[in-house]
């Protein structure tokens, strides 16, 4: 079983697991060492460019955890959307041709 799991289903990606909980630490973590790394950096602090490099590890660790978890959940939203959307069309034009 890999610490990062890659493949869901709709149903499982609605669920909470340890990607959402990965992503819920480093998000925050990733957006501060981002910030102060950049504007350490900025004052060309080698203090700042660490930071700034260790803020984008920690954002691109929380895309992989939990890009694909999102991705499957964004596709079974927009297959909805546009069931939704056929159903509302038909109801339309039946209502305009009365």
């Amino acid at each position: 079983m890999p610490w990062i799991r890659r493949d869901w289903t709709p149903h499982e990606a609605e669920e909470w697991t340890r990607e959402d909980w990965i992503a819920i630490v480093l998000s925050p973590l990733s957006y501060i060492l981002i910030t102060f790394g950049l504007a350490m950096s900025l004052f060309m602090l080698p203090a700042g460019f660490v930071l700034l490099a260790l803020g984008i590890a920690a954002a691109i660790g929380m895309f992989r955890a939990i890009g694909p978890k999102l991705g499957v959940i964004s596709q079974e939203y927009e297959s909805r959307q546009r069931d939704y959307l056929q159903e509302l069309e038909q109801i339309q034009r039946w209502e305009e041709k009365a």
